[in-house]
């Protein structure tokens, strides 16, 4: 007998025994992933290379799912009628848009992105918006071409307490900035008053001030793993944290994130991954997620079918931040609130009051600086400390030229000392019954005239749903806006009220809301044949797509 197989048969045994731990907690790694694409980085980026570009044409537009050739042609003839109310209503917002788009990229992404590819073309031709909005008084906003329209972009979350609100505290802020101007580098006075304001109301202990939220991101992270010496973050699937590569580590990122695990909201097989590695420096946890859990932030451009849903249990998501607190106070992780997009607009003390629930840092942005540009990192004194007394040369460095400029910190010192005021406090007062009752009662009325959209609702911020099976769904936010409803470049997958609607701003609202959808039921986009499922959908697109790739 060899001798040496005794030896050999040890030596695999412990290369075996060595290697099952890291396989094991890989698997659990992929275990804590959520199911969908929106779990898998890596793969999401792959499916996305491999899409291919096609489009409808012709009649095909308009019976994409199989309509008959009187439906078809009905749609045809309110696409065209829209198109043409669009081009009289919009002429000189759209025409200033079409010249912008040439050299502003932005515009250029928002036009294409507006709705599914395969649409995207005739759509671009014919219901092109206006980028371009001239005033704006109350709950109202004016565009170039006179139209008035309700604001329910709430200017991507800044828009807290109404517009009138934001330019009474930059109008404020600059008269008191005035005397020093844009001196950078020195702070102005009313800093130190902000930051005593700030740690009183985020309960943590120092404050760093930065340009936007996704740099406020930034340094929340880049301390937490300074201070931690781990490497790696947990974000939560669809979850968004701004455009840095590390939070957006799937599509729209063109390398992929090394040290960022996406795991799955809501799920004890992430909190076990918490307990169990060794490498987890923060945990970034954005609170409007309550609302969609595990899920993008919804637009209308990946509105292939009826599927999307999202529904807040304010009860259930406290409990699971609960538990996730729990986890990383055993493990010495570090919980960073990412309130930049949901802070004030639900509590004073934003999610960490509203939910009961301690961060260890969280970062503002949008509402705080009164309306001006700004990003804020609030946390544990050890955690905020920049260097280390005993290695000099081991530092954490961030500085950026604007961060606490004068305008807007003076403005910010007008924001604050608004929401300081008992009487302001009182806008709280009852929030959540106000913002349920109103949701509840506009979908009461839209299933009572047998309509297929409802609205799911955090609080003020909304998004529309679809209770049957279409391919058209996109095409609703062309008669909310013909309604004079002022929607973000994503549609209807997000609705955001300042919250000085009273109850005749939101009947007048309601009203709107209702007709663009009898509107769109009358004019055949809602037409669907009974055998017709959201699987079936996209079954079908698939099969698209399949034949786009290998046709040659």
């Amino acid at each position: 007998m060899d001798s040496s197989l005794p030896i050999l048969s040890l030596s695999a045994a412990v290369v075996a025994a060595a290697a099952f731990p890291k396989i094991k907690a890989r698997l659990d790694l992929s275990r804590a992933k959520h199911h969908s694409l929106t779990g898998h980085s890596k793969m999401s980026r792959r499916v996305a290379r491999l899409l291919p570009f096609y489009e409808f044409s012709g009649d095909q537009y308009f019976a994409a799912d199989g309509a008959p050739p009187e439906i078809a042609s009905q749609r045809k003839d309110a696409f065209f009628a829209l198109a043409k109310l669009y081009a009289e209503r919009y002429a000189k917002g759209r025409q200033m848009t079409a010249e912008a788009a040439d050299r502003v990229s932005d515009l250029q992404f928002t036009r294409a992105y507006r709705v599914p590819f395969q649409f995207s073309r005739l759509v671009q031709q014919n219901l092109g918006t206006s980028a371009f909005t001239e005033k704006s008084s109350g709950v109202t906003v004016t565009d170039v071409d006179g139209n008035l329209f309700y604001d329910l972009t709430g200017s991507y979350g800044v828009n807290i307490f109404g517009n009138d609100f934001y330019k009474e505290c930059i109008v404020e802020g600059e008269k008191r900035a005035r005397a020093l101007g844009p001196v950078l580098g020195s702070y102005h006075p009313v800093v130190a008053e902000n930051v005593r304001r700030i740690c009183e109301i985020s309960g943590l202990d120092e404050v760093s001030f930065h340009m936007s939220g996704t740099e406020a991101v930034m340094q929340a992270v880049r301390l937490a793993r300074y201070h931690t010496r781990r490497t790696h973050l947990v974000r939560f699937a669809g979850a968004y944290h701004g455009w840095w590569g590390d939070v957006q580590p799937g599509v729209g990122n063109p390398l992929p994130a090394h040290e960022t695990y996406t795991l799955a909201d809501m799920s004890e097989k992430t909190l076990h991954v918490l307990r169990t590695r060794r490498d987890i420096a923060c945990v970034l946890v954005n609170p409007l997620q309550a609302l969609h859990p595990n899920a993008n932030a919804p637009g209308d451009s990946t509105l292939v079918d009826s599927s999307r849903t999202a529904h807040f249990d304010r009860e259930a998501y406290a409990a699971w931040l609960q538990e996730l607190r729990k986890v990383c106070d055993q493990r010495g992780i570090v919980m960073v609130f990412d309130e930049v997009f949901l802070g004030f607009r639900i509590a004073p003390g934003g999610a960490q009051e509203y939910f009961g629930v301690r961060a260890d840092m969280v970062t503002y942005g949008k509402s705080l600086a009164g309306g001006l540009p700004i990003g804020v990192v609030c946390g544990k004194k050890e955690l905020m400390r920049r260097f280390r007394d005993d290695r000099p040369a081991d530092i954490c460095f961030a500085r950026g030229t604007f961060n606490a400029h004068p305008y807007v910190m003076t403005a910010m010192d007008e924001f604050l000392s608004r929401l300081a005021s008992p009487n302001f406090r009182g806008i709280y007062q009852g929030l959540d019954e106000t913002w349920n009752g109103r949701a509840a009662r506009l979908n009461a009325r839209l299933a009572g005239e047998n309509l297929p959209v409802r609205v799911a609702n955090f609080s003020s911020v909304w998004t529309a749903q679809y209770t049957e099976p279409s391919r058209y769904n996109w095409m609703f936010q062309y008669y909310l806006r013909a309604e004079g409803l002022a929607l973000s470049w994503v549609g209807s997958g997000r609705f955001i009220f300042s919250l000085n609607f009273t109850d005749a701003d939101f009947a007048e609202v309601e009203q709107r809301f209702v007709t663009a959808a009898e509107k769109m039921k009358r004019d055949g986009w809602w037409w669907h044949p009974p055998e017709l499922t959201n699987k079936a959908i996209r079954r079908q697109i698939l099969k698209e797509m399949l034949r786009s790739r290998f046709r040659r």
